[in-house]
């Protein structure tokens, strides 16, 4: 077997072991903190999004009470996009853009009750639990 022979002062190119763990190491770190600080941040984006959606059918539900004279019967958001029987006046276009109602940012339908619990007419999102709960994003709570 031969054996290779350095020559004084000349130096191997690379990094060694413990170099490369020391950088390792440090990424590690700095994704960790990366993590922590923005985990929160999807979440409260979705309830910002409910928050706005609530207050969008809750405005287009009090245009619907100025054109009927009346609230839609509880649970029918429907009445927003397509025409009642019982609807006195309905614009071509509905009360919402598009022609269904929107899901809440978690997939679920959002509920309607009139007269509501809380205030006049309840609009609400179930939230992330997707259950009646303390999370339940709706128009009594709004800032």
């Amino acid at each position: 077997m031969k054996m290779k022979r350095r020559i004084p002062g000349i130096r191997a190119a690379g990094y060694t072991l413990l170099e490369l763990l020391i950088v390792i190491t440090i990424i590690g770190i700095l994704l960790g903190i990366a993590v922590v600080n923005m985990s929160g941040t999807p979440d409260e984006a979705r309830i910002a999004a409910a928050k706005q959606e609530v207050k969008t059918l809750e405005l287009a539900l009090d245009m619907y009470r100025m054109h009927n004279a009346k609230y839609p019967e509880s649970g029918n958001l429907k009445a927003l996009v397509e025409k009642p029987a019982d609807a006195k006046s309905y614009p071509a276009s509905g009360y919402l853009k598009g022609k269904t109602v929107p899901a809440d940012p978690w997939g679920n339908t959002y509920k309607y009750l009139n007269p509501g619990n809380r205030s006049e007419i309840d609009i609400y999102s179930l939230g992330p639990d997707g259950r009646e709960s303390d999370d339940d994003i709706g128009n009594w709570s709004l800032d």
